[in-house]
């Protein structure tokens, strides 16, 4: 089927035009109620419903086109979007509408002195500028996030989703339109150069969201004024403990791996403990080549098992597939300094019925997430309670970890007084300040 985009790249000057109207458009959002915002929502929803043969038959234009220029296996699973996982994505719209309004929230309330209050007051950030790659349901997710939040958007998809991007976003706007709110909250790129004038615009754009490759997040870290928020890696690790439940390992480490290969919080490399190595991988490696897991090991896994041996580079290489590197280690600290090493910051797990091993790996490994018996693609805002994320931050500063609302929001101080001035709080007769929190 013929599914032609329709898509006019924008010029640098129509470009900083449209930002221009995103932030005007994006200013009365922010300070309407969160009924009406809510109501938004839900017309985002429904208008959604009633495209999802227009948008599916977009999307299937994108994979056949994907797939006939070779796209790599852990793209084409980003990119392809049927009908489960598109209602999943319109669920999660009215997920975020229940959610609590994170707008004109005091943080912080306080009587410096008489009829001299202090209040800190969450507030939008303004404008988000989202670049992601072959994987169209964020399209979804992160308007529903923006208009909850009172943030215009401009979204920047990859070539591969043009298509199913194109749909989504029309339907989107329509929503928005039939409750009176301006369709120019939600702005959508189309080409790469339009991504370069997008990080141009410092003075529009409050925050760069990031969502791909490496070297696609460090492209842009390294190509704009803007702050970003993202990650760049997802190399996550399982460690089995010497004091494991074998089946229970198994079972965790299964689904790290292959209940979404191609995700970010997907495991990419399994450490063992030397005392339960022997036990462990001969009950596991069986249930992983039945997963049609492609397995590669150290030397000491070697000795154990008939693997092809792994490399340095497996260790610091984020597979997106079904490809698993496998290490023995002499302890929980050698676990822990692989992670350290290796990792990328994003979700780790230990497997252990021991509390206090799983204690120290909680506490010394760095990790946006850390987790214990569980699997690591619980890692989602979705999974969190957020109703979706914008995406996953494994940088120190917060928001950490998947980003919700609360990662889009930002506050302001108000200060109301009654002609006070800051010379009576000054010199040898300085009235003192009450300090007192209301």
């Amino acid at each position: 089927m013929a599914f032609p985009s329709v898509a006019t790249p924008h010029s640098a000057a129509s470009l900083e035009l449209l930002a221009q109207q995103t932030r005007t458009a994006a200013r009365r959002l922010g300070i309407l109620p969160a009924a009406v915002r809510n109501q938004a929502l839900e017309a985002i929803a429904q208008a959604l419903e009633s495209a999802v043969p227009e948008i599916l038959a977009a999307n299937q234009a994108d994979c056949e086109t994907a797939q006939a220029e070779g796209i790599a296996a852990a793209l084409y699973a980003r990119l392809k979007l049927d009908a489960t996982k598109l209602m999943g994505a319109i669920a999660g719209v009215r997920d975020v509408a229940k959610l609590p309004d994170p707008l004109g929230n005091a943080q912080l309330h306080r009587e410096l002195d008489a009829g001299l209050v202090l209040k800190r007051v969450t507030c939008p950030l303004g404008v988000l500028g989202v670049i992601f790659e072959a994987r169209p349901d964020a399209v979804v997710q992160i308007s529903s996030l923006a208009v909850k939040s009172g943030n215009g958007v401009i979204l920047k998809g990859g070539k591969e989703a043009i298509r199913s991007c194109e749909a989504l976003v029309k339907a989107i706007r329509q929503g928005l339109k039939t409750v009176g709110i301006e369709d120019s909250i939600v702005q959508l790129l189309t080409t790469r150069e339009e991504t370069l004038e997008l990080l141009k615009l410092d003075q529009y754009v409050d925050l760069i969201i990031p969502r791909g490759s490496n070297s696609f997040v460090r492209f842009v870290q390294d190509n704009t004024r803007i702050p970003v928020l993202g990650h760049a890696d997802g190399i996550c690790h399982l460690y089995v403990d010497e004091a494991a439940d074998i089946e229970q390992a198994i079972a965790i480490a299964v689904d790290s791996k292959t209940q979404y290969p191609a995700a970010c919080n997907a495991i990419e490399t399994l450490l063992v403990h030397d005392a339960i190595a022997v036990d462990f991988l001969h009950q596991a490696i069986p249930v992983f080549q039945a997963q049609q897991i492609e397995l590669r090991g150290d030397s000491r896994t070697g000795k154990i098992v008939a693997i092809a041996p792994a490399t340095e580079a497996d260790w610091s290489t984020e597979y997106s597939d079904l490809i698993l590197a496998i290490k023995v280690v002499d302890s929980l600290d050698a676990a822990i300094a692989h992670i350290n090493t290796y990792g990328s910051r994003h979700t780790e797990a230990i497997v252990t019925r021991n509390t206090q091993t799983a204690q120290i790996f909680l506490a010394e490994v760095d990790a946006a997430g850390v987790y214990h018996n569980c699997s690591t693609r619980f890692a989602d805002g979705f999974r969190y309670g957020f109703g979706a994320e914008v995406g996953i931050s494994t940088q120190k500063m917060p928001p950490r970890g998947p980003v919700g609302l609360e990662g889009l929001v930002t506050y302001k101080y108000q200060l109301e007084g009654a002609g006070h001035i800051v010379a009576t709080y000054a010199g040898s007769a300085a009235k003192p300040f009450t300090h007192r929190d209301l």
